[in-house]
């Protein structure tokens, strides 16, 4: 499986020819949905889902689908009937392929006077966790993690002790539009030192093999 690091929380997996995008939001590059089979969306904040993006995924594919939660699928749905799917905690998806697990039900809290909106994560494969606006624990051995490392919502603290709980046997970071590069050799030195895993860093457009 080939990995591919797009702007900010999304990512491209690819396989036996189909691809898989999720979180084709805001901050990714326009054209972050084209070419996909499958489209996975954590939640629906515009850093992750951007209608623009996933409407010209869509359209450039007609056999491209879209598994994502409520809040989201409901601004779809009429648009593309049949295409869109509505999916939760627990359960479980063949996508485009691949096979995909549902984990999480809940946005982290970003301030208590915010109310918290809906999100999951997509176990990829029994490899890959995204875990979109939240430090789901999936409650099962993961190989990758996209780990995201700069929000509103988190310390640098808890993204260390959410790698340790996970123990991947690798993380790349996401959730990053917002590091600068300055900053980026801080972050990459102290989860790298203390989150107990293989840590790295891919530039969007770079891949990777799993």
């Amino acid at each position: 499986m080939k990995l591919t690091k797009k702007s900010h929380a999304c990512i491209r997996l690819e396989k036996a020819g189909r691809s898989l995008v999720v979180d084709p939001g805001g901050f990714s590059e326009e054209d972050a949905a084209l070419g996909a089979d499958a489209v996975l969306v954590t939640h629906e904040h515009p850093d992750h889902f951007d209608e623009g993006r996933l409407r010209a995924g869509l359209e450039a594919n007609p056999a491209a689908e879209i598994w994502t939660l409520r809040s989201v699928a409901e601004q779809l749905s009429a648009a593309f009937p049949g295409r869109v799917h509505t999916v939760g905690d627990g359960d479980t998806f063949t996508a485009a392929g691949f096979e995909v697990q549902v984990h999480g039900e809940l946005h982290a809290v970003i301030h208590p006077d915010i109310p918290r909106v809906t999100n999951i994560g997509f176990l990829v494969d029994d490899a890959v966790f995204h875990p979109g606006d939240a430090l789901t624990l999936p409650g099962r051995p993961v190989d990758t993690l996209m780990l995201p490392v700069m929000a509103p919502w988190n310390k640098i603290s808890e993204v260390i002790d959410y790698v340790r709980e996970i123990r991947p046997r690798r993380a790349y970071d996401i959730h990053d539009a917002l590091l600068t590069d300055l900053a980026r050799p801080i972050y990459d030195r102290q989860i790298g030192a203390l989150g107990g895993t293989d840590h790295g860093r891919l530039t969007p457009g770079d891949s990777t093999e799993l």
